[in-house]
């Protein structure tokens, strides 16, 4: 048996322009996704029998990861509600890709990986399922485990969900835990992970140390309980930009808000990171992403907050308030019919939980 998990994510700045090449925020939160793997007669998910369809996600890290493995099933738990914008299909894809290699295990060849997308590759891609022909050894577990790796995996099988448009910003978030930076260039005063590119956009990934001044505020987050699945409402905004060009300023628009934004959290100044995230959320209200539902948390938390704007893609889901006052603003998110959740800012990022010897399986063999 093995178990992964990995935390939700919100964004504060950034949503929506990020796909177009625009810099962008988020943190990960306290709520957590978790996915438990042990052998079966055949693949069930949740106990029942598992639809490919159904659970996209999921079977792409499968063809990557477990093909022409044995049967599992698969048990997913945590408290990210689903299509609320705070990346529960990124969490699933974090935690469900370390699962899967916790448990099938890495081969190890002169001390180094020869195995994954970490390992010597042509093109330096991960592009499926590959072993070398010669090793010393198999790490599984703890040991085999990679979060680029499994941040990588899960952007790769987010944009194949989402028609081929997604950020690695989710995915990211969700596998490093922490907060998270997508920007352009190369940031010279952050911490540069790596680049991901897609559809002729590329993205450099970065982790910024947040300012100790940050444990006076929380994250209050308002769910309007409305299912707003993001590749429906991606798609909703590309065709804005597509049949009104001009419109493209308020995606570089946001990408400026974001740059205040990113210069504030650096020096700990969180009125002006509040500042920035209500601006940020006027933007995306113009953009046609916002719903009444939203708008009516958002105005009930603003008068007790630093900051209020939709997270996520909008269109339902979540809205979120940076404050110092987390039970006052709860309290009038809940008195305008949202159900809310706290969290810190930048919460821990994936974990393996469990894992009982003997592997899962062992594909070298």
């Amino acid at each position: 048996m093995v178990q992964a998990s990995a935390p939700g994510k919100c964004i504060l700045f950034g949503e929506h322009a990020v796909v177009y090449g625009q810099p962008a925020v988020a943190v990960a939160i306290d709520q957590r996704l978790a996915v438990k793997l042990e052998h079966c007669n055949d693949w069930r998910i949740d106990g029942m029998k598992f639809h490919p369809q159904r659970h996209p996600h999921v079977k792409a890290l499968m063809d990557r990861l477990w093909n022409n493995g044995p049967p599992l099933s698969i048990k997913i738990s945590g408290d990210i509600p689903p299509a609320s914008g705070l990346g529960s299909s990124a969490a699933l894809s974090v935690a469900a890709a370390a699962a899967l290699r916790a448990g099938r295990g890495r081969q190890i060849k002169d001390d180094d990986w020869a195995e994954g997308w970490t390992a010597s590759r042509p093109n330096g891609v991960y592009d499926g399922p590959w072993k070398s022909e010669i090793g010393d050894e198999v790490e599984h577990g703890i040991n085999a485990v990679d979060v680029d790796e499994a941040s990588i995996l899960a952007h790769a099988v987010e944009a194949a969900a989402q028609g081929g448009r997604a950020s690695p910003l989710d995915s990211s978030t969700c596998a490093h835990g922490g907060c998270i930076v997508l920007s352009n260039v190369v940031e010279k005063d952050l911490n540069w992970l790596y680049s991901r590119s897609l559809n002729n956009v590329q993205w450099q990934v970065h982790s910024i140390q947040l300012s100790p001044v940050i444990d006076d505020v929380w994250l209050v987050i308002g769910n309007t309980g409305i299912h707003a699945p993001t590749s429906k409402q991606v798609a909703r905004v590309a065709e804005i930009l597509d049949e009104n060009p001009t419109r493209m300023r308020e995606i570089e628009t946001i990408g400026i808000i974001s740059r205040r934004g990113i210069n504030a959290l650096k020096a700990g100044e969180m009125e002006a990171v509040g500042r920035a995230m209500s601006e940020n959320h006027l933007m995306l209200r113009n953009l046609g992403v916002s719903c009444p539902e939203l708008e009516n948390l958002i105005v009930a938390a603003a008068p007790s907050s630093l900051g209020v704007k939709l997270t996520g893609a909008g269109g339902g889901g979540c809205m979120i308030a940076l404050t110092r006052n987390p039970k006052e603003t709860s309290e009038a998110i809940e008195l305008a019919g949202g159900r809310t959740m706290i969290s810190r800012l930048a919460a821990p990022g994936l974990a393996l939980d469990e894992f009982s010897e003997p592997p899962l399986w062992n594909p070298f063999e």
